[in-house]
């Protein structure tokens, strides 16, 4: 009877772990398909367009990758709360309070683990993943010599491929484009350890794609061109009306994250965000000599700009600038713990409409009595601006700045224009310290 059961025993130790066994085999089978099916969702996201496409078919393209701004807001609350479990700051962080910053700065192996930076996003353009899922590509030539047939090496031919890729330079260069750099999806451009310069010549457009971040490059002196073909992915190439100069042009883009660059001195706009661009952030960088900085909102008259959100934080608004910094329009903007030093005329304006949530920021206004506000209706009386919704919580205003707040004060437009906490104006000094180009070397903290 013993060894019957012993028997029994036994046989029921093989049944259970031939069951375990092949239960671990379907999951793993599970797992493998829903890999293989997220890639396949990834790849299916990337898109190129050039001029000559409609503006019916780009819109159909990006129709969902453009999040609502109603679900952006309702996961604002829970991202900030669950944002230091999620990207293990504790692990590496300086203590210096910029939430980017902490999340990879401290480690002196960076370069060797250069794809963290792809979890530390934060605010609407949080979700950019960039080339994160894909290879590297160095660039090894600084050459621009024929935007049709650019030659491998090049950042032009780095930048128009299909799949993802996590973009670095193998040295230091100064590239002078030729034709606007058409990017396509899941890019991300990652200067970090070297010294990259975007100048005198044409600069880059990111125009109905998605998922790019652009991290570490100096952008300037860009020219406007055009009235030419210029390749914008490995099988289409298209002709380009005249560019109006703009350091970086946003056209229909969505989870964008543009991160410690400097810029300074193009014919039009340093940054600009029109055509329905949304979930974007716009972070650390360091802005100087220029007049109309960045525009959000294509125009009075194109309502789809009310689904964009922009997060402007972490900002180094430096010397010689006038204004636009941001002038927005239509859809929900915050604007947070930014350091203002120079404006000639003012800091931030709009029109149709929009929702300004500024916090924490650091506002010097200029010497001259005429220019003390730091806010501008633009072209509009009012009677009807009155009615706009824009809030100074928590700024520091300085040297007799002023910021004219409008509107009810309604919760559920600030909730759609809140993306991030805001930490104290006091701290936007070291906030800010590190803003524009970072001085990386391998081997030591960046």
């Amino acid at each position: 009877m013993a060894v019957s059961l012993r028997c029994l025993a036994v046989s029921s130790i093989l049944v259970l772990m031939l069951f375990v066994g092949v239960k671990a085999v379907i999951e793993s089978d599970e797992v493998q398909q829903s890999s293989v099916e997220e890639t396949k969702q990834l790849q299916s996201l990337k898109n190129s367009t050039m001029a000559d496409r409609s503006n019916e078919e780009a819109e159909a393209r990006n129709e969902h990758a453009v999040e609502d701004p109603e679900v952006v807001a309702s996961m604002v609350d829970m991202s900030i709360r669950n944002a230091t479990e999620r990207r293990k700051l504790g692990f590496f962080s300086c203590g210096t309070g910029n939430p980017i910053d902490d999340c990879w700065r401290c480690d002196p192996n960076w370069q060797r683990h250069r794809k963290r930076l792809a979890d530390c996003s934060i605010g609407f353009g949080r979700n950019a993943i960039g080339g994160r899922d894909g290879r590297y590509y160095v660039v090894s030539d600084p050459g621009d010599d024929d935007p049709v047939n650019p030659r491998p090496g090049t950042l032009r031919h780095a930048v128009i491929q299909d799949r993802p890729l996590w973009i670095v330079f193998k040295r230091d260069m100064v590239i002078t484009l030729k034709e606007e750099l058409i990017m396509n999806s899941f890019k991300t451009i990652d200067a970090r350890g070297t010294n990259v310069h975007i100048a005198n010549g044409a600069c880059i457009t990111i125009q109905y794609i998605t998922n790019v971040i652009i991290h570490g490059l100096h952008i300037h002196d860009c020219k406007p061109t055009g009235n030419a073909m210029v390749r914008s992915s490995p099988t289409h190439y298209g002709w380009r009306t005249m560019a109006d100069g703009d350091g970086i042009s946003l056209f229909g883009a969505s989870h964008i994250w543009l991160d410690h660059n400097s810029l300074s001195n193009c014919a039009d706009g340093l940054i600009d965000a029109i055509m329905g661009s949304t979930a974007i952030t716009i972070s650390n960088n360091y802005f100087t000599h220029h007049n109309e900085v960045m525009l959000l909102g294509h125009s009075d008259s194109y309502t789809r700009d009310k689904n964009m959100q922009v997060t402007i934080a972490y900002n180094h608004f430096g010397e010689g600038l006038i204004q636009r910094m941001p002038r927005c329009r239509h859809g929900y903007f915050h604007v947070v713990n930014n350091d203002y030093t120079h404006w000639e005329m003012y800091a931030i304006g709009g029109s149709a409409n929009p929702t300004i949530n500024s916090q924490g920021n650091r506002y010097l206004a200029p010497f001259n009595s005429f220019a003390k506000e730091v806010t501008k209706r633009v072209e509009t009386d009012n009677g009807v601006w009155k009615n706009w919704n824009w809030r100074s919580e928590g700024d520091l205003l300085l040297n007799g700045a002023f910021f004219t707040p409008s509107g009810a004060g309604a919760a559920a437009s600030y909730a759609r224009a809140s993306s991030l906490g805001a930490k104290s104006s006091s701290m936007v000094g070291t906030i800010t310290s590190g803003a524009g180009v970072l001085s990386c070397r391998r081997g030591s903290q960046c």
